[in-house]
Order: C-alpha cells, then sequence, then structure tokens
C-alpha cells in the first residue's frame, strides 16, 4: 500500500477521495484523447492559466490555506464558461477535468523536483471539486437548458454564483473529512473551520472564477490577463500576511523557550503542552481562533517562573500550593502583556491557575495539560499514573470533560509526544 509524504498509510477516506479523483482524471483525459480537443485555443489558455497558477504556489508557507488561488480560480472558471467572445463554446466536463489534470501534471514536473510538489489529497479534492462544478454546468448549458430557464441576465449570474458556493462547501466538505480521516479529530470542528476559511481567500477563488467565466463570455479570451491581476495581488498580500503571522508565531515560541534556556522547566516542556493542548482543544470543538490563543497561551504558560529566585525543581508548578500557583500564574500573564501578544492569551495565562469552575475554557484545558507533562517527569508515576491523579482531582482541580479528552488524544496518539525530554 502507498504511503503519503509524511510515512503513514493512507486512512481508508482518503483511499476513496483518491480513487474517485482517479476515475474521472482517467475518464477525462481518455475521453479527450478518444473524440480529440474541442476549442483548442481556449483549453490551451485555461492549461496555461492553471500551470502558472499551480507554479505560483512556490515559496507559499504552511499556514496558507489556498496556496494556488490563481490555479483554483481558472479551473472553476473553465468548468462554468459556456461561451466566449459571444460565441458558444461546446466543451464538456472530461474536457474541463483533462485540461486541469494535464496542466497539474505539467505543473508538477518542476515542483517535484524542487521536493514542494502538492499532497496526494490537494489534488485530489481539486479535480473532485472542479469536476463537482463541471458536471453542475456543462450538461445544463450545452443542451440549452440554461438560456431557456434563466436568459443571460441577472438569474445566470445568480445560477453561477450558486453553483461556486455549492463548489466551495464540497470542497470544505472534502477537507475535512480528510483532516478528520488523517487526525481523528472531531468532524464539526472541522467542517466549521474550512467553512469561516471560504470568507478569506475561498471568497476571492470563487469571486473571480465567477468574473472570469462572465468576462471571456463577453471579451473573450482577452478577458483572462486581465482579470488575473486582482487575485494575484490578493495572493501576495495574502502571502505577506502568513508570513508575518508565522514570524510572530515564532517570536513567541522563541520567547517560550526562555525559562528552558533559564533552566526554569525541562527541555520541550513547553512544546509539548501546546501540541497536547491544541489536540485537545480540537476534541472539544475550539474553533480556528481559539486555537491559535489556546496554543499561545500555552506556549507561554511557564514565563511567569522567570521572575522567581529559585527555580521550581523539574518546573513542575503543578506540584506547588495553590497560592503560589497563583501568583506564578499572574507574574507570566503581567509579562505576557509586556511583550505586546494578544490580551486574550494573558488571560489565559493569568487564569490557568484559578479554580477550574472560574476558568475559561482555554484555561482549563491548559492547566490540565500542563499538570499531566508536570506529572509524567515523576518516573514513580508515569503517563498512566499522571491520568490517574487527574482524574482523582476531577472533583476541585481539572474539569473532568477536559481530563476524558486528553485520554482520548493519548489513546489515538500514544503517551509518547508528551514524554519528558
Amino acid at each position: 500500500m502507498s504511503r503519503d509524504r509524511a510515512g503513514a498509510r493512507p486512512s481508508p477516506v482518503a483511499l476513496a477521495v483518491r480513487g474517485a479523483a482517479a476515475l474521472f482524471a482517467v475518464a477525462g483525459l481518455a475521453h479527450t484523447f478518444w473524440y480529440g480537443v474541442h476549442d483548442p485555443g481556449h483549453a490551451l489558455a485555461f492549461g496555461v492559466l492553471i500551470t502558472v497558477g499551480e507554479l505560483a504556489r512556490w515559496g507559499a508557507l504552511p499556514a496558507e490555506r489556498e496556496p494556488a488561488p490563481l490555479g483554483a480560480a481558472g479551473a472553476l472558471a473553465y468548468a462554468l464558461l459556456g461561451r466566449s467572445g459571444g460565441a458558444p463554446t461546446g466543451h464538456g466536463v472530461f474536457q474541463v477535468i483533462a485540461v486541469l489534470v494535464a496542466a497539474q501534471l505539467v505543473a508538477c514536473v518542476p515542483q517535484v523536483a524542487r521536493g514542494t510538489g502538492p499532497g496526494p489529497d490537494r489534488v485530489a479534492r481539486r479535480i473532485l471539486s472542479v469536476a463537482f462544478a463541471a458536471v453542475c454546468f456543462q450538461p445544463l448549458y450545452n443542451s440549452a437548458r440554461t438560456a431557456s430557464w434563466f436568459g443571460e441576465g441577472p438569474y445566470y449570474v445568480l445560477v453561477l454564483l450558486l453553483l461556486l458556493v455549492l463548489t466551495a462547501l464540497c470542497d470544505a466538505v472534502l477537507a475535512a473529512l480528510l483532516l478528520h480521516s488523517r487526525t481523528r479529530h472531531p468532524y464539526p470542528p472541522l467542517l466549521r473551520d474550512q467553512l469561516r476559511g471560504l470568507m478569506g481567500i475561498g471568497s476571492a477563488v470563487c469571486a473571480t472564477g465567477v468574473v472570469m467565466a462572465l468576462g471571456v463570455a463577453v471579451a473573450g479570451l482577452w478577458a483572462l490577463p486581465v482579470l488575473c491581476v486582482p487575485l494575484l495581488l490578493t495572493q501576495v498580500s495574502f502571502r505577506r500576511f502568513v508570513a508575518v503571522r508565522t514570524t510572530y508565531r515564532q517570536t513567541i515560541a522563541s520567547l517560550a523557550r526562555a525559562t528552558e534556556i533559564a533552566g526554569y522547566t525541562p527541555h520541550g516542556h513547553a512544546r509539548r503542552v501546546a501540541v497536547l493542548c491544541r489536540a485537545v482543544g480540537r476534541e472539544l470543538g475550539l474553533s480556528g481562533s481559539q486555537l491559535t490563543v489556546l496554543e499561545y497561551a500555552a506556549l507561554m504558560h511557564d514565563i511567569g517562573q522567570l521572575s522567581l529566585v529559585d527555580p521550581v525543581p523539574d518546573g513542575a508548578t503543578a506540584t506547588l500550593p495553590a497560592a503560589e500557583q497563583r501568583r506564578i500564574a499572574l507574574l507570566g500573564g503581567a509579562v505576557v502583556r509586556q511583550t505586546g501578544v494578544d490580551a486574550e492569551v494573558a488571560v489565559v495565562v493569568e487564569r490557568q491557575a484559578d479554580p477550574y469552575r472560574e476558568q475559561p475554557l482555554s484555561a482549563r484545558i491548559v492547566r490540565t495539560v500542563n499538570a499531566y507533562d508536570d506529572l509524567c517527569g515523576e518516573s514513580l508515576i508515569g503517563p498512566l499514573g499522571a491520568l490517574e491523579q487527574l482524574r482523582l482531582g476531577t472533583a476541585h482541580d481539572y474539569q473532568s470533560e477536559v481530563v476524558e479528552s486528553l485520554a482520548r488524544v493519548l489513546s489515538r496518539s500514544g503517551p509518547a509526544p508528551v514524554l519528558p525530554g
């Protein structure tokens, strides 16, 4: 069985999605090869556009939700193209898929050579989403039903927008499904994150796809280079935003390591707590922005220890008296506020040692995961003993739902990611 780039075996869901995309790709290429290319000039123009869009993903950062928006918009525009310069085009579903697959194959050659090729799940999603749009539009338009039902006026534009909304929903469902199959995180929060992402670069891709299809219908292929400029500028601006956000996170991670460098906390403690906190937060249904605040707070939760004269043994604040824990937490919150980090992060750091019934959910998660990692450092207790200690403390120190969510996360990934060292 094939493995993905991370080395893990793909899940049955991922295999099913990839298999469906492969069937569409083979059918599109075979049909186009057998019957020939209709309107070769348009196929070549949109193929070049998609290829350029895919090549423009070079330098894309991991946090980018859509690293090739121009290629996605071009593929959607070709799927929704019925006329060019006032004349009918006549290409069908299979040719749309064939042009998309051929363009991605051409773009993959230099990308694979540089080790930056798109993952199979992303390629499969693109093929299935574009195929969905083409299947919904091309048969209706080529049979003249679209013109008889909706005409060529505003209702036609509304139909295109509706099809793009449905296509975006289809892509969001597939993305959340693939992420769920890979991480086993709850599906509803993952789907909510994908739907929220549609309001950003996703809406720009959909809007540009509609404008391209309508522009080419009126002005012909000369409209393509003009209509590409806004999306290219949007891509550049969005990439700068992602770069700033990535630098911001790296700065927070560097600040978090100050306690390790100074010898107040064990090596890797903040990182382990942050990774587990994010997983538990997803398990409990936190949204993307809430997960970001939770991760930053988890990275900086021990920064208050820098104000101590004598380090806490092994940095295990969970074993300190409650009053001392609160004092360190308040000192940490004050330090976070002075760094200019989001005030929500400072609130979580300040309240991580409060009675859990008075804490926000993010602070409850940080407190529970921090205690787990601290207790794992005690060789006589270990991971299982640490979980048992947390369960015994659910009456007054830890929320039982958070503890059980942590247990589920650990049961899926094992205790290895949170062992000291």
